[in-house]
């Protein structure tokens, strides 16, 4: 390969790196736009997030694996408990600990933004993209698939 022939590619690569972000990120505020939760701050959701992936916990448990102070974890809590999006409940094993779970309700808001999104997503689909072009977005798909592998 010659040297211009590798600056190009590269300087191709560059452009569509950063197009790819841009149109990954608008993309991703458009379906957060379709259903959002509410007026959380970023650690509100951040504390959400890992609940529903690694399920309920102590707040002194969150506020290491967020990096936090446990005071702080213990505002975020409690706003969350106002808005009923969480529920504490006594350590079986200990009982001065609290255990911290998402609610019901919660988890219900969730799922239902989540097909609220699917569904939008689906209708610009089939709305906007010819039958061949779906085909080649499913291709694009599972190129942005392969580069979510870690190496």
């Amino acid at each position: 390969m010659t040297p211009d022939l590798a600056e190009s590619e590269s300087a191709g690569a560059s452009a569509l790196a950063a197009e790819l972000h841009i149109v990954i990120g608008a993309l991703s505020r458009r379906l957060r736009e379709q259903a959002d939760v509410g007026d959380l701050t970023s650690a509100q959701k951040s504390v959400l997030l890992r609940l529903e992936r690694d399920g309920p916990t102590t707040a002194s448990a969150l506020a290491r694996v967020e990096a936090m102070r446990p005071q702080s974890m213990g505002a975020i809590v409690s706003a969350l408990e106002a808005a009923g999006y969480v529920a504490g409940a006594p350590d079986p094993l200990d009982g001065r600990q609290t255990i911290i779970s998402l609610t019901d309700h919660f988890r219900q808001g969730v799922s239902a933004a989540r097909a609220v999104r699917r569904d939008w997503l689906l209708s610009a689909v089939q709305a906007r993209l010819t039958a061949p072009e779906q085909r080649q977005l499913a291709s694009a798909v599972d190129l942005l698939k392969r580069l979510l592998d870690r190496p």
